[in-house]
Order: C-alpha cells, then structure tokens, then sequence
C-alpha cells in the first residue's frame, strides 16, 4: 500500500502546481493584455507542444519506464513554474516573455500526468486494489488536488500578487517528483514484436492504431473531446474574464475549488456507482449533467447560486475520468498504455486550442453572458448526439 500512497502524494501535489497556474496563467494575461482575446491566444499558444510532443511523449513513457518518466516531467514543469517569477524579477514579464515559459511548462506537463496514469495499474496490483478502486482514489486525489491549488492562487493573488501563485507551483511540482522518487515497483510490460519495427514515428503511431481498433473506447474518447472543446473554455477564458471584471479573485478561487470538491467526492463514489448504473449510464450521467448544469450558470446567477451549480457540476463530472482510466487499463495492452494516455493527454489540451481563441473574439465582441449561453445550447445538442449512441452498450462487456 505504501507505494500507491506515495504515487497518490506525487499526484496531489503535481495538481495542486498545474491547478494554480489554471487560475494564475489567464489571471496574468489579462492583467498584462486587457483583452480576452490575447489572453486566449497566450493559453492557447501553451498548447503548441502539447500537439507536437504528446505522442512522443507517450513512447518516452513506453520506452524508458512510467515511474522514471513522471519524475523528469514533472521536474521540468515545477522549473518552469518557478522561473515565470524569477523572470519577473530580474526583467520584468512581458505578455512574450509569458509564452515562451508557458510553452516550455506545458512541453513537460502533460506527459507527468500520463505517467501517473500508466501506473496505476502497477501501484494498485502491488496494493492489493480492483482498477475500478484505484482509479477511483487516484482522480479524487486529482480531484482534492484542483480544489485545493486554486483556493492557493485566488489567496496569493489577492494577498500578494499573482507571481507568488507562480513560485507555489513550482514548490509543488518538486514536492511530487520527491514522492515519485521514493516509489519501487515492478512495471508489467506485455511485449509487442510491433515495438520493434520501425523508427519513433512508427512507435508514437501504435498508440492512435490501438483506439482505433477499440471502437467503444473511442466513443468514450468522444465524450471526452466534447468536454475539452466546449466547456473547459468556459473555465479558463469566460469565468477568468467574468470574475475579473467583477475584480473578485476569491470568487473565481472558490467556485473552481467547490467544482473540484465535489468531483473528488463523486470521483471517490465510482467504484459503488459503477456495480449500481453501469459504466454506459456513469457516461450519460456525466456529459448530460454538465450540459444541463451549464444553462443556467451561463445566466451569471449571484455568487450563492453559482457555487451551488457549480457544485453540481463537479458532481456529475466526477466519475467520468475514472471511467476513461479503467476503460483504457482494461482494453489496451500495457506496453501500450503510455501512448493511449498520451492521445487522452493531447485532445485535453489541444482540442480547445481553436475554440479558446473563437471564445475569446466573442467574449471581446459581445460579452460574457451570450457567449457563455451559446456555449451551454451548443454542449445540450453535442451530448444529445452523443448519449444516444447505439455503441455504448458495448460498454457492458467490459465491467466484469
């Protein structure tokens, strides 16, 4: 149990870094630009190397061990953390100097979060723990981890300034790769003759070949890309933009915190909700819940009613990563596992990378409320579409 512990340490803390500079990064964007529309552009420019790197991360993960891997990630994304203060204050930060650091943080961030979930399997067997039960500890522990990291960042910002958010998340990132360090496992490996063939762009493709192969799994992917696409906007440009308006850095803080406490808690419940509703209605569940919820937060309620929505948001967003976690472990072979996660990895912070800039004229052109509101009609009509997929069935074949 020891090692699941400490690789559940390792996650905490590597969360509670990337959460603050969630609210931090779009925070001092707009501080520097006064425009949501350069904001976006600067967030989404920190995904360039999420669309170039990604697959390679995973075949790095594949190639040299998960554990090893999530160490030397998560080493140069608390680095690159840090050094957006230390820039600051040697020269001052200006809106490139910004993207530069960002782009090289998110160049190692996603792939510590892919080791972390290429080893669950292997902490949970040495733990004695079903998939179902370690998956649902390991993304409640993401879970606490986002709710804790922006109640931080709200309280530097508002306390001190929004660089002290930003030598926080480095702190944390080093405190993980200590936890990661101290873990011995043995990391099951399934051999693939097809790993042998080939140059690093044969092996990164393996991983897209394997959901390709898993059409339930890429209905689940589905899902998945419709939440990145058009509701993670609405956290990280229009709440950002809403609440800095209002200039109220705490209400931003405590509606993301509230959010992500409560998918810690429905995070923790998936194992009990799975024996009872089945893996295809957790999906349904999960998607139709954040479309309805969507509505009438979109409608900028007062701050009580927007954290109460919010809190069942988190709620019903809880158990759909769980799911994606134990739907990958179980379908895909081991030795592929790195570069699945990767290509999960990739579409969550690639796939927004068009709509954050479209979010971010509109919010320029017309406002917070109708884009918030379009948003919110256009996720209702997607996951209708989508739960009514005669596929998910196929879900049940795997809940054994």
């Amino acid at each position: 149990m020891r090692q699941f512990v400490l690789a559940q340490l390792a996650n905490f803390a590597s969360v509670v870094g990337g959460s603050i500079t969630f609210i931090a990064l779009p925070w001092l964007s707009f501080v520097i630009t006064k425009s949501s529309t350069a904001s976006a552009l600067v967030i989404a420019a920190t995904s360039i190397p999420v669309i170039l790197l990604s697959p390679f991360m995973g075949s790095i993960i594949d190639r040299f061990g998960r554990r090893r891997s999530a160490i030397w990630f998560e080493l140069g994304q608390g680095l690159a953390a840090a050094a957006v203060a230390v820039f600051n204050d040697f020269w001052g930060i200006g809106i490139v100097s910004l993207v530069v650091l960002s782009v090289i943080k998110n160049a190692f961030g996603p792939g510590s979060q892919t080791a972390r979930k290429a080893l669950v399997p292997d902490v949970a067997e040495k733990a004695g723990l079903s998939l179902d039960r370690a998956n649902s500890v390991h993304e409640s522990v993401f879970a606490a981890g986002f709710a804790v990291g922006p109640a931080i960042a709200a309280f530097l910002i508002s306390s001190i300034d929004v660089y002290a958010a930003f030598w926080a998340a480095g702190i944390a990132g080093f405190v993980s790769v200590g936890a990661m360090a101290l873990i011995r496992v043995t990391e099951r490996q399934e051999h693939d003759p097809n790993d042998e063939k080939g140059n690093v762009f044969f092996f990164a493709m393996q991983g897209i070949k394997a959901l390709g192969r898993i059409k339930v799994l890429g209905l689940v992917f589905a899902g998945f890309l419709m939440l990145s696409v058009i509701y993670i906007p609405t956290e990280m440009v229009v709440l950002p933009r809403y609440f800095n308006e209002i200039h109220d850095a705490k209400g931003l803080g405590l509606l993301i915190t509230t959010m992500a406490g409560m998918s810690m808690v429905t995070s923790l419940g998936f194992e009990w909700l799975h024996k009872r509703v089945g893996y295809a209605n957790i999906l349904r569940i999960a998607i139709g819940g954040v479309a309805i919820v969507m509505l009438p937060m979109s409608l900028l309620p007062p701050q009580w009613a927007m954290i109460a929505l919010g809190a069942v948001l988190g709620g019903v967003w809880g158990p759909i990563s769980p799911l994606l976690n134990t739907v990958i472990q179980k379908l895909v072979a081991a030795n592929l596992r790195g570069r699945v996660f990767a290509l999960e990895m990739m579409m969550w912070n690639v796939a927004p990378l068009t709509s954050f800039i479209v979010v971010g004229l509109c919010l320029d052109s017309f406002g917070v409320r109708p884009v918030y509101l379009t948003l919110a009609l256009i996720m209702l009509g997607a996951s209708a579409l989508l739960l009514t997929a005669p596929r998910l069935k196929d879900l049940k074949s795997i809940e054994a």
